[in-house]
């Protein structure tokens, strides 16, 4: 009886030892470590002034196939304002026209995803005070592999000159 209890205990601990082992690299597509352009600074007198902001999301696909990414969609939540600031803390900015590259991520294969996204942005006055919006900026990524949300680690400030 107690060989059998021994045997028992021995392969539940090389199940343990083996499971350990492979939870450590992921074995799906995976997506992650997004940033943005930290700071922009609106010329004085600015009036909706187009800029881009750029992004990068780290993509990791150890599958056997490739990955088609369709859409990158960018969200801007003001989080905080310093000064005499057009909008309020909460507000959501979506543009529209996002563009990325590249859009197929090999199987195998790891890379960064390079985003920009179209913004603008409206200058003080002269004589007003300087002043700035901190946005976090999130990402809704549509891929063959599904559907990713993720959060920039930074956030994009946009201070008046």
């Amino acid at each position: 009886m107690i060989p059998t209890i021994a045997r028992g205990a021995a392969l539940a601990i090389s199940l343990i030892a083996l499971a350990g082992c492979s939870s450590g690299s992921p074995s799906t597509f995976n997506l992650g470590n997004a940033s943005v352009d930290q700071s922009y600074t609106c010329p004085v007198g600015a009036s909706n002034a187009h800029y881009d902001v750029h992004g990068t999301i780290d993509a990791n696909n150890p599958t056997s196939q490739p990955v088609l990414i369709s859409t990158v969609d960018a969200t801007f939540t003001l989080a905080s304002v310093k000064g005499g600031w057009l909008e309020k803390v909460g507000d959501k900015y979506v543009p529209s026209q996002v563009t990325f590259t590249p859009a197929t991520v090999g199987a195998g294969a790891s890379t960064t995803i390079a985003v920009t996204i179209p913004s603008a942005c409206t200058g003080r006055s002269a004589s007003a005070t300087v002043a700035s919006g901190d946005y976090a900026v999130s990402f809704k990524i549509t891929t063959t592999a599904g559907t990713f949300k993720l959060d920039s680690k930074d956030r994009h400030r946009i201070t008046t000159a």
